[in-house]
């Protein structure tokens, strides 16, 4: 059952990023089945006070319980805190299929020196915002095809 749940869980997109599912967005820690048939599972929250958590979490009860799950609990983990570091190589792949930016880079890394437009390709960029539509992105223009775009920040 719980690698089932996985697989169930990969289809929930998130609502803020919906080009990547939950699963791909690494904010699903664990899934787990307690003794007394329970199936638990644990998301972390890409920001403690993310708007769309409830939401997601939400999402995640109604597909589970649309595959017959009857007894389930959600935790909410804010510790340790979601990281981009926990975002698959898939993930990152179809952020950018869709034209956002995904974090180019790991905390360990150290800072971004730039950050290419996923229209043209560009290195002539600028950030507009540090706070895009959502707060754990950033909003980017291209200085060569004037085009905005979002940034995934890394954190």
């Amino acid at each position: 059952m719980v690698a089932q749940a996985w697989q169930w869980l990969d289809d929930v997109l998130d609502p803020e990023l919906p080009a990547i599912s939950i699963t791909d967005l690494g904010i699903v820690r664990d899934v787990r089945m307690e003794e007394d048939g329970e199936l638990v599972v644990a998301l972390t929250p890409t920001y403690s006070g993310c708007p769309a958590t409830a939401a997601i979490e939400a999402d995640v009860e109604r597909t589970l319980r649309d595959h017959g799950v009857a007894r389930l609990r959600i935790e909410r983990r804010l510790a340790p805190a979601w990281t981009t570091d926990w975002m698959t190589p898939r993930g990152r792949a179809r952020l950018a299929e869709a034209g956002i930016v995904p974090p180019r880079r790991t905390l360990a890394d150290g800072p971004v020196v730039m950050t290419p437009c996923p229209r043209c390709g560009s290195n002539d960029t600028a950030e507009l915002s540090h706070f895009g539509s959502t707060p754990c992105k950033a909003l980017y223009r291209c200085n060569a095809c004037r085009e905005p775009f979002d940034y995934v920040k890394p954190h």
